[in-house]
């Protein structure tokens, strides 16, 4: 195995966190993450953004994407998507301190190689740590967050769809709903026949499963939740390789007594094929696990992570971690498909 490790931003005085990453058709990397105090004290939040143009070796010096933010609020989770047009998107949640799980999620959009950027953009979404926004082979956007659903005080992942690029929604739809379980931070993957996959993690620190809840029809209902056989998946993000498996890149948590460091150390890739995503018995699935990361820090934290593939197979994944910093910084990552499983 091996795997190649870069600094993509590190700025002692301040904690940065939470990254994104795209790959434009132009070939740039660009990378949006949320700077802040600290995981625990979001004061003097603001959304950061960073390009590289030798694949992630290097990066330019950051530069800040977002308005700053009104008192009493800060920016969470931002996230990059590129539509069928080649043009960018980012949203991202700014939540309102006083309000647990409740947000307002805005919408940025880009050209091709995001050097423009419009106003943000207010959309229905009202919860935190939105998935990419998504755009389906018929043009139809979904967008989807969570929050406590007021039935169960279970955490909900809810779902909006638009069929004219953002200019009118849906009602808001549940996407999975579970009064077992704490069901959270979705990321939305198209598989074969017009089927989505959402992967879910599971937020009672007791190391569950993940879960994954299924849809047939374009997002309007769902079905599940559904158990993936990955324990402690935190914050997942899907996407399928060039050879047409499916790689997903998230945090594990293993439960036990909650602290800073102590149940936060590592980051991992998890590769599987279709047949395991569209399965609903956790027996007739098969997945590999590959640890990309481990954070060394007393006061370890990392693992949102963005990944993209280049047209010659290699991977670039971008994620937070502490380890030899004083505060959080981001890491790039550079590996190859063969180093997760020889062909």
């Amino acid at each position: 195995m091996s795997i190649q490790k870069f600094v993509i931003s590190r700025d002692d005085a301040i904690y940065e966190a939470w990254p994104d990453l795209i790959l434009t058709d132009g070939g740039k990397l660009i990378c949006i993450f949320t700077e802040c105090k600290h995981h625990g004290d979001r004061s003097l939040s603001r959304l950061m953004i960073t390009e590289s143009l030798d694949r992630g070796r290097t990066w330019s010096q950051k530069k800040q994407f977002s308005n700053d933010v009104p008192a009493g609020f800060y920016y969470n989770n931002a996230r990059l998507s590129k539509l069928r047009d080649g043009s960018l998107t980012v949203v991202c949640d700014l939540v309102e301190k006083d309000e647990k799980n409740r947000a307002t999620v805005y919408l940025w959009r880009g050209d091709a190689e995001g050097t423009k950027w419009s106003e943000p953009i207010k959309t229905p979404a009202d919860g935190i740590v939105p998935d990419r926004l998504l755009e389906l082979p018929t043009g139809r956007w979904l967008l989807a967050s969570h929050f406590a659903s007021p039935g169960t005080g279970k955490l909900t992942e809810y779902l909006w769809y638009s069929d004219n690029q953002g200019k009118t929604w849906s009602e808001r739809i549940t996407l999975a709903s579970d009064p077992r379980y704490n069901l959270c931070e979705a990321s939305i993957l198209p598989c074969k026949n017009g089927t989505l996959v959402a992967f879910l993690r599971e937020n009672s620190g007791l190391g569950y499963d993940g879960f994954k809840a299924i849809s047939y029809d374009d997002g309007e209902t769902w079905e599940g939740v559904y158990p993936l056989p990955v324990p402690g998946i935190h914050r997942p993000t899907s996407g399928h390789l060039s050879d047409g498996r499916i790689m997903i890149t998230h945090r594990f948590l293993q439960g036990g007594k909650w602290g800073w460091g102590q149940v936060t150390q590592n980051v991992f890739a998890t590769i599987f094929d279709e047949e395991t995503a569209l399965a609903k018995e956790r027996g007739a699935q098969h997945v590999r696990i590959m640890p990309l990361d481990y954070d060394r820090s007393p006061i370890a934290d990392l693992g949102y992570t963005g990944w993209v593939q280049f047209p010659d197979g290699e991977i670039y994944v971008a994620n937070y971690i502490v380890d030899d910093a004083p505060k959080a910084q981001i890491r790039g990552y550079s590996f190859y498909p063969d180093d997760v499983l020889i062909q």
